[in-house]
């Protein structure tokens, strides 16, 4: 009886032992093997030939251009970072077409820009002509942060109040500047609405326009309020919409003693400064017409310029003195405010 026991025993101990042997073999190439297939998702770069072109494509959403576009290769590299992109090419007239960047939550900002850029376009040509970039890069960022950050690459330090910017570049005088882009602040349209967004394009694109034409440092009762009259001249809004608070000082008896001051622009005050230098271009383009505006700002736009210089300006361009000038503006604003 003993005997069938001790083999019945030994057999058991030989079965687990052979068993043991074969899961520590199995353990032991199951370990290998995911250590090798971790090594080589390692060693194996993101960049690598078709990988790379089918996670690009995954993260290029609605996308109608093609992703080789050399524009966008710099505006994915500061852009992607942020999260997935969607790009759209709009004709708006130019050799090239315009882009469009988002992110997928801005979707429906990315709609109104596509409908408004060739109107927008056409009103910038109306009042400055067709030599400029009709076909800037125009993106809207994702959060606060990446407004921030795209700006400031470009040299611009913008606060959260801005709601959309301009980032042209410095260009020898004379020549076309290209690669120029529009940001926008992923706040703006919740802000100023579908109608609001497409002042601020062309608002932005005027800059753009003019660019070749303007040296830093020029006034910005000129540089700005021009802008804002091809944002505005063909929009059909009352000059009590357009200047709102303009409208109320105005009202009150407050009439302006002077062109705005560069200051007021970034002061407390800076939408009665935007909203007075719109007043003035409008008053110029009316009174001496779209061609004496434009050439006001072709010799004004060059550069700082004092009381004299502008004094000289008003004579040679409008016949007239500043006096004289202001004189009749403020008529023009006595006459809006009723």
């Amino acid at each position: 009886m003993n005997a069938p026991s001790h083999r019945r025993a030994s057999g058991l101990r030989s079965w687990f032992s052979a068993r043991g042997r074969l899961e520590f073999c199995l353990t032991l190439a199951s370990v290998t093997l995911l250590t090798g297939a971790c090594v080589a998702l390692i060693l194996v770069p993101r960049n690598a030939g078709p990988l790379q072109l089918a996670t690009d494509e995954a993260e290029v959403l609605g996308i109608t251009a093609d992703i080789d576009d050399p524009r966008l290769t710099p505006v994915r590299r500061q852009v992607q970072p942020f999260g997935p992109i969607m790009v759209r090419r709009v004709a708006a007239g130019d050799r090239d077409d315009a882009l469009l960047v988002a992110h997928p939550g801005h979707s429906a900002d990315l709609d109104v820009l596509e409908r408004e850029l060739a109107p927008a376009v056409a009103d910038v040509n109306a009042v400055w002509g067709t030599d400029w970039n009709r076909a800037p890069v125009v993106i809207v960022a994702a959060s606060p942060a990446e407004f921030t950050a795209l700006t400031r690459s470009a040299g611009t330090d913008t606060g959260a109040e801005v709601a959309a910017v301009s980032l042209t570049g410095s260009y020898p005088p004379g020549t076309r500047p290209t690669e120029q882009r529009i940001v926008f602040n992923p706040d703006a349209r919740r802000r100023v609405g579908d109608e609001g967004m497409a002042v601020l394009l062309r608002h932005e694109l005027a800059h753009i326009a003019t660019r070749a034409a303007t040296t830093d440092g020029s006034p910005l009762w000129l540089l700005e309020g021009f802008a804002e009259y091809i944002a505005q001249h063909s929009s059909g809004a009352t000059f009590s919409q357009i200047a709102p608070t303009l409208t109320t000082r105005l009202r009150a008896g407050a009439l302006p003693a002077d062109l705005v001051g560069d200051a007021e622009f970034a002061g407390p005050d800076a939408a009665f400064a935007y909203e007075s230098a719109w007043s003035a271009c409008a008053f110029l383009a009316e009174r001496y017409g779209r061609t004496g505006l434009v050439e006001l700002y072709e010799r004004l736009a060059t550069g700082p310029q004092s009381a004299a210089a502008q004094e000289a300006a008003f004579d040679t361009v409008l016949g007239t003195s500043r006096a004289d000038l202001l004189d009749g503006w403020r008529s023009w604003l006595r006459a809006r405010a009723l």
